[in-house]
């Protein structure tokens, strides 16, 4: 990688350059140039990259398949809306030695704790930054031009007594390990060091009883403390001597604060720690919404990338839009619509190397953290595009399934299956047992052409011997209508019908309208339907920007498949993420017992129809907040006022919010020292979002950084968290210090 490697950047088929690509001295930075005239033409930095996928993993490398095997194939996946950098190296070796070294250069991030108190890469990062004349060494006004890029708006008396006290060389400028110390003495965390010495009886040490101490008292540890304090201080104590001693320094307790031990997210919730072998309604199921589109709904781009972008993101429901193609093969787009068609052979291709390459993985790890891990399996859901039968053959199945009785089957019975949702022939028993008389039941609302052609079925009276359902019947496929086993599409026609009439392996869908009107007239009715059948919600289909409608509202009454535009970052996806956080990020999260009752009483506009005990209070002190982001539209001078808002999501009564005040031009360490209450009367469903912002009092705030989490998943006691970006990527060492107390 040192010595510049020759590649070809794909851009398309007809499209391949071929490229000069370096790994810069300072392990940060990749440049490429032009073969033909050397020119640079574009360079990124490590701290840029999300992660790399090795082989076809893109639309335009599959598209080459024939050309060039998969060996010398990779894809650079940036993190946000960049895109992707798909190459094809002269060798399966020179790929290997890039797709490795990236990996080497990646991984360390995720685990910021080198190096002292700060990881060696975002040190370097800043010093590349700072370093305008790239001598290697920073001046003191280079210093100054770095603090303000760095959200810091510091004295100049101030900034230079820590750059004289880091130049050990006395050279007037800072080299290596000189910035190490200026960064070291730019980071002091006063804070966390008072908290330190509240412990600490000489100040410097914290031993093994002043562990133990403040971990019951103020982290609400209360099981095998002891035992969980040897293991802090084993693992965060960066003195040999201090962990021989069985002491924590410092140093040691501010890596333990900011490691995910000390995060606010449970650590025992990020594995998978819910019962897994509940009926599949039982469970919340993250679902995406036109899956292939990553634009708009109108003119925007199909691509197999959103498939993959879901998979990743933890999905479980993806939708699959097929359509007539040229030849008989099926095609994948938006219909009626100007959005780009994808061939369905490449989704399904695409789809069955991501499941195997995940099964894999969850088969060799004992925590299941992958998108598909070992509970529970995928959904496909096929929209009814496809007449000619030539494009509906398909093959395989569930297996041997049974006929579901009471309620829909559990996710270990379906295990590494893959559900397809959508027309059906008959019933169930007759897929099972053999032919029946039963119509097909055409059913799917999604749009206003679906919805008048069902419209028209209904009035033609259901009969088997109705002209149009004879057509219908002639141009579903059996194939195709034996593979859809559970999830049988049908019409709603009230909760009391569903109840007299429809099968745990039916499904209906709403569009959000109609879902909010049922939540607003029968709120209960809607919840016990939930019970024992799937539901699924989609966009109205007025949001042909892609926008998202408050996924929130449809949890409240249990709703399973809540389907949103992945594509679209915002608050609906921050809900959603949030959600689906947890678990394993296996995609199932399970229902409150009080949502699995099909007796329940629960009713989302009534708080006091829930049975058990009375609020709960939820209290927040925003302490401080650590090198947030700068504003991507600022200038480099510019320095932000943040501001930290939280919010409640979850029914009616719950929805809160409150924001501390704005601190003047300090983006690099806010003190707020802020109490911030909320009441929960159902905190089974509440979602809490920390939200940072740049305050302006002539315009609208600008967005920062946001994480948001189940109140179920939040650990009490001193606890940092971790910013996101409005992609929901991370942005280390992005951070908020708070204080977590929760009381019944």
């Amino acid at each position: 990688m040192q010595q510049g490697t020759l590649m070809r950047k794909v851009k398309s088929k007809n499209w391949k350059k071929q490229r000069y690509f370096k790994l810069q001295d300072d392990c940060m930075t990749i440049w490429y140039q032009s073969k033909r005239t050397g020119k640079i033409e574009s360079a990124f930095s490590i701290s840029d990259v999300e992660t790399v996928r090795e082989g076809h993993q893109s639309e335009v490398l599959q598209s080459l398949a024939e050309e060039f095997p998969p060996e010398r194939c990779f894809t650079i996946v940036f993190y946000g809306r960049r895109g992707n950098l798909d190459l094809i190296a002269g060798s399966a070796e020179e790929a290997q030695c890039w797709v490795q070294g990236l990996h080497q250069l990646i991984e360390p991030r995720s685990f910021p704790l080198t190096s002292g108190l700060v990881p060696c890469t975002w040190i370097r990062d800043w010093f590349q930054k700072g370093d305008k004349n790239k001598d290697g060494r920073m001046n003191f006004k280079e210093v100054q031009r770095l603090l303000k890029m760095m959200n810091v708006d510091m004295n100049e008396d101030h900034a230079l007594q820590l750059f004289q006290d880091a130049d050990k060389s006395e050279s007037g400028t800072l080299e290596g390990e000189e910035f190490v110390l200026f960064y070291k003495a730019l980071t002091q965390r006063e804070e966390v060091l008072s908290l330190f010495q509240d412990f600490s009886e000489d100040g410097k040490k914290l031993t093994l009883l002043e562990l133990v101490d403040f971990l019951r008292q103020e982290q609400l540890e209360d099981e095998g403390t002891e035992q969980l304090a040897m293991e802090l201080i084993d693992k965060y104590e960066p003195s040999e001597t201090a962990r021989a001693r069985h002491v924590l320094s410092a140093d040691g307790f501010l890596m333990y604060l900011c490691s995910p031990d000390g995060s606010i997210f449970n650590p025992r919730h990020q594995a998978l720690w819910q019962d897994m072998s509940q009926p599949l309604c039982h469970y919340f199921i993250s679902s995406s919404h036109n899956t292939y589109l990553i634009e708009d709904q109108i003119r925007g781009q199909s691509s197999i990338e959103g498939y993959i972008r879901a998979l990743k993101r933890g999905c479980r429901c993806l939708e699959v839009d097929c359509w007539d193609g040229p030849n008989g093969e099926p095609v994948v787009y938006h219909g009626h619509t100007f959005t780009s068609k994808i061939p369905f052979r490449e989704v399904v291709s695409t789809l069955g190397k991501v499941v195997s390459r995940c099964r894999r993985a969850a088969q060799s790890t004992p925590t299941p953290s992958h998108p598909f891990p070992g509970a529970g399996g995928s959904w496909w859901r096929w929209l009814p595009g496809v007449t000619d039968p030539r494009g509906q053959q398909i093959h395989g199945g569930d297996g041997h399934p049974k006929v579901p009785t009471s309620l829909s089957p559990t996710l270990q019975e379906l295990k590494h299956k893959i559900l397809l949702k959508g027309k059906k022939i008959g019933r169930l028993e007759d897929t099972l047992d053999g032919p029946g008389d039963e119509a097909l039941d055409m059913s799917d609302d999604d749009n206003g052409v679906e919805a008048e052609e069902e419209r028209r079925r209904v009035k033609v009276g259901r009969t088997q011997h109705s002209p149009a359902l004879q057509k219908d019947k002639e141009s579903l496929a059996q194939a195709l209508s034996d593979c859809v086993i559970y999830c049988k599409s049908v019409s709603f026609r009230g909760f009391q019908e569903a109840r007299s009439h429809s099968r745990p392996s039916e499904i209906s869908s709403f569009v959000e309208a109609k879902a909010r009107k049922l939540i607003r007239d029968s709120g209960n009715e809607f919840v016990r339907h939930n019970t024992w059948q799937l539901t699924r919600i989609y966009p109205s289909g007025m949001r042909t920007d892609s926008s998202n409608y408050n996924p929130q509202e449809m949890w409240n009454v249990g709703c399973q498949i809540v389907a949103l535009n992945f594509q679209t970052a915002g608050m609906e996806m921050d809900l959603c993420d949030g959600l689906f956080s947890q678990n394993g990020r296996c995609g199932y999260v399970l229902k409150p017992p009080f949502m699995r009752d099909e007796e329940t009483l629960f009713d989302p506009n009534d708080p006091t129809s829930r049975e058990g005990p009375g609020p709960t209070t939820l209290t927040i002190q925003v302490i401080s907040g650590q090198q947030l982001p700068k504003v991507a539209s600022s200038k480099d001078a510019a320095v932000i006022d943040p501001l930290v808002r939280v919010e409640i999501h979850g029914v009616p009564v719950d929805q809160a919010r409150q924001e501390t005040k704005y601190i003047e031009n300090n983006g690099f360490n806010p003190r707020w020292d802020e109490t911030l209450q909320f009441q929960l009367h159902v905190p089974e469903l509440a979602l809490v979002r920390f939200v940072v912002e740049d305050y302006d009092k002539t315009s609208r705030n600008d967005f920062v950084g946001q994480f948001t989490l189940a109140f179920a998943n939040i650990k009490p006691g001193y606890r940092h968290i971790h910013l996101l970006s409005k992609d929901g990527t991370s942005i280390p060492p992005s951070s908020l210090f708070v204080h977590i107390r929760i009381t019944e």
